[in-house]
């Protein structure tokens, strides 16, 4: 995700809303100033994800999000903030 996403809590709001939903995965800040989310769990809810992630928290303002499917394997069991 693009916009204002850094230094608001982004991540800790992704990370409540996917540990609502059941879906495992990670989202980190990345060095260009975007956030980065990687999310696995049934189709229903990563849409639910990316409908919130859209909104983002109070005070965001985000103004890209781009979604690909790629294979993160079996091995994540929650979602986590990464550093």
């Amino acid at each position: 995700m693009s916009g204002k996403v850094q230094g608001i809590f982004f991540r800790d709001f992704v990370r409540k809303k996917a540990s609502a939903l059941g879906v495992v995965g990670y989202v980190r800040n990345l060095k260009n100033g975007d956030v980065e989310v990687v999310a696995a769990g049934n189709e229903k809810k990563l849409k639910e994800l990316e409908k919130e992630c859209r909104k983002g928290p109070f005070m965001s303002n985000v103004t890209g999000l781009k979604v690909e499917e790629i294979d993160i394997g079996d091995v994540l069991e929650d979602f986590i903030v990464r550093f």
